[in-house]
């Protein structure tokens, strides 16, 4: 290791790094890529992720390279999945699959498919190997790096912050003829368009439209920059968009569109609608198993779908927010826990409030505390489940290699049904000396 980078190492004792995680990174994003691996290999984990967390993605692919394999393989086991695949995706195919055929089959598998964005979309059209500056840099260091990167055609370039999170552009005239003693920050322009990873094409076809540019940055749903959209892909994007309005019109589609036969709709909707019946019908056999509680106490009839259909409520928000969550790749299906348990505490901080506010109307329609407490306690519970089953469905639907937005709207009905009819009706019949027979 030379002399001039001894001092820089000696500075990066474990305690800093602990403690300094992103100062740290700062450091190694100076050091060749043998000797921040040097450094980095022979710390514990817990010392070392998240310093290379925080590196820029092109930083931690080269130190990913340089580290044995058992090293960068806990990383990327241990790393949030979003800046493991962010440093993935800028490896060759074969370092990339020598990694990833070395970790855990789950994990190795969601890793694929953050890798692998889906047809038609911002993350496959982009280039991820495109180095972003940092805010922080003097015009001359950052110069310097532009040498060390060796990319042509590079018109402008993209700035982020300490948190990697893309703040604006600099075009490359400005740096040069910018006194090198300036801060970057002084000539960076702002963003005239930016876009999800994940944004349709049609999305990108529209900021063409309204905005004159050659180069789209692309951001993950944390904001952190991902790679650039180039011209030429630009332009692909435009002639593409054109040919599919073209079948669109005529429904020429995999998927159902709105000009789709009505044979094809029929054989895409029909089943869902068949297997729908049948959890309708386990609803039902929940209810005619508690037949003579509802005969001796019709006033159960009447509050029983406000039971379910509060839960049914409950449960949509929680799917739509995991939904949402998936697709958008906020969360792996490795932070599972994480999600259930907050969906888990939403729903039973609403069952509460929600059971406190039916308490009273309940107590001012029928005068009946026995009924006030079956209510209450049966909105809780079918509350919390429901949460838990918005949160659960398409995680496990997803975990078992199933698309979540076929069928996960029929599973959550069921089991807010279910859940919502036996825990209003079974809390009734063992409390049912507490209530006033209305039978005639």
């Amino acid at each position: 290791m030379s002399d001039v980078v001894l001092p820089a190492v000696a500075a990066l004792s474990r305690r800093f790094l602990l403690d300094y995680p992103r100062e740290a990174a700062r450091e190694i994003e100076k050091l060749a890529p043998d000797e921040a691996a040097a450094l980095l290999a022979p710390l514990p984990a817990n010392a070392v992720l998240p310093v290379w967390q925080a590196l820029l993605p092109d930083a931690a692919a080269e130190t990913l390279k340089a580290v044995p394999a058992i090293h960068a393989q806990r990383w990327l086991r241990d790393a949030e999945p979003a800046i493991a695949a962010a440093a993935l995706s800028r490896l060759d195919a074969a370092q990339r699959d020598g990694l990833l055929g070395g970790l855990d089959a789950q994990v190795a598998k969601e890793l694929r498919e953050m890798l692998a964005y889906p047809e038609d979309v911002a993350g496959r059209l982009m280039d991820p190997n495109v180095t972003p500056l940092r805010a922080e840099l003097s015009v001359g260091d950052a110069l310097q790096r532009l040498k060390g990167i060796r990319r042509h055609g590079l018109r402008e370039l993209f700035v982020v912050d300490a948190d990697n999170r893309l703040t604006g552009r600099v075009e490359i005239q400005d740096l040069a003829i910018t006194d090198a003693m300036l801060p970057l920050r002084d000539v960076t322009r702002s963003l005239i368009a930016a876009v999800a990873e994940l944004a349709p094409r049609e999305e990108i076809v529209g900021i063409l439209q309204r905005q004159p540019i050659t180069e789209l940055p692309v951001v993950n749903v944390d904001g952190h920059f991902v790679g650039v959209i180039r011209q030429s892909a630009l332009v692909s994007a435009i002639e593409q968009e054109s040919s599919v309005d073209i079948q669109t019109m005529v429904g020429v589609s995999r998927d159902e569109r709105a000009l789709s036969s009505p044979t094809f709709a029929v054989a895409k909707r029909l089943p869902w609608l068949q297997i729908n019946l049948l959890t309708a019908f386990l609803a039902a056999a929940v209810v005619g198993l508690f037949e003579g509680t509802i005969a001796k106490f019709t006033a159960l009839a009447v509050l029983l779908p406000v039971v379910a259909g509060q839960s049914g409520n409950a449960g949509a928000q929680a799917l739509a927010v995991t939904m949402r969550g998936l697709v958008l790749r906020e969360f792996s299906v490795r932070q599972w826990r994480r999600v259930v348990g907050k969906e888990a505490v939403v729903g039973l901080v609403n069952g509460i409030a929600v059971a406190a506010t039916t308490a009273l109307g309940v107590y001012v329609w029928s005068r009946s505390f026995g009924l006030v407490l079956v209510c209450a306690l049966a909105m809780v519970i079918s509350m919390l489940v429901a949460g838990l089953a918005g949160a659960l469905t398409p995680v496990l639907l997803r975990r078992f290699g199933q698309d979540p937005a076929t069928s996960s709207s029929i599973i959550l009905t069921t089991v807010t049904d279910v859940v919502g009819f036996f825990s209003f009706l079974g809390i009734a019949t063992l409390l049912a000396d507490l209530l006033v027979s209305t039978a005639p």
